[in-house]
């Protein structure tokens, strides 16, 4: 992560996958010391089945690899980047399981979720320098 424009948006993401990671893993948490099961009316269902602690191992394990990512980001792995953008997918999709219950919050999660793959798909990958982007044999 230089200083150039990019570096920033590096940042920001690996910041909120951090931070995104821990929030998960306070709702896992939550969701296993509830024991209880989602407020779905008859005839709908929810995302992950209609108990709490199914939800709260998704959300250990979604917690533990977006930590692992933004970490891995900060350190400058590609690795890191890739489950960075994958991890923010699945969590940009999750969360659309809790529009219902709470629509701006899982819509400003949304927003994020794809901010952050945009700052790691367009500014982290790595750069070729200016002589090697157009040679050719």
């Amino acid at each position: 992560m230089g200083d150039d424009q990019g570096s920033g948006w590096v940042t920001f993401s690996a910041v909120i996958l951090v931070f995104a990671g821990l929030m998960k893993l306070f709702d896992s948490i939550w969701a296993f010391r509830t024991k209880g099961q989602l407020p779905v009316a008859p005839g709908s269902h929810a995302t992950l089945g209609a108990t709490i602690s199914n939800y709260g191992w998704y959300w250990l394990f979604l917690g533990i690899v977006l930590i692992l990512a933004g970490f891995a980001v900060v350190g400058g792995s590609q690795l890191g980047r890739w489950i960075g953008i994958g991890a923010a997918a699945v969590g940009a999709i999750g969360t659309m399981a809790w529009m219902p219950y709470y629509p701006i919050w899982a819509f400003t999660y949304f927003v994020i979720a794809i901010l952050v793959m945009y700052g790691l798909a367009a500014h982290g990958g790595v750069e070729v320098p200016a002589g090697m982007a157009s040679s050719s044999t």
